[in-house]
């Protein structure tokens, strides 16, 4: 195998990668019910993941601030609606799933 087919090689299997990645992460959002409100790249009841990647791109605190929305709930950051608590959610799987969305 030459440098230019290992280099095809690895991209290819990066992407494949990234892909399962990606899908085992929306699939945690729809055990998690985040799905009920949210898109990855609609507006439903909540806002899209795309728009909460886009809106805190910039901001370093954002990842442990969102994990505690997550986890807590709350209202105002997208308007009134509120965001329903989700406590049985590990700390883990809340960070896996912030850190998909920061990703979008």
């Amino acid at each position: 195998m030459n440098s230019m087919q290992f280099a095809k090689l690895t991209l290819i299997s990066a992407a494949l990668a990234t892909t399962s990645i990606a899908a085992a992460n929306e699939e945690l959002a729809g055990k998690s019910n985040c799905l009920a409100c949210h898109t990855v790249d609609k507006k439903v009841l909540g806002p899209a993941f795309k728009d909460i990647a886009a809106k805190y791109k910039d901001d370093a605190t954002a990842a442990e601030m969102l994990v505690d929305k997550v986890k807590s709930g709350g209202t105002g950051n997208w308007g009134q609606v509120p965001m329903p608590p989700n406590p049985m959610l590990s700390d883990e799987d809340a960070k896996t799933l912030v850190d998909w969305v920061l990703s979008l």
